[in-house]
């Protein structure tokens, strides 16, 4: 992304930043799922609490 820091006007950013996302290379496919590494709540018995 584009460093935007020093520029004031709001749209002249915007512009700016547009421009440099549409130059960016497109990021790769995920190899694995969102949230793979999520820690995992097992199924406990009713009334205790999970986490």
């Amino acid at each position: 992304m584009a460093n935007t820091k020093k520029i004031e006007n709001k749209e002249e950013r915007k512009k700016v930043k547009r421009a440099a996302r549409k130059k960016a290379a497109p990021k790769p496919k995920r190899t694995t799922p969102r949230g793979s590494n999520k820690k995992k709540v097992k199924k406990l018995v009713r009334g205790q609490s999970k986490r």
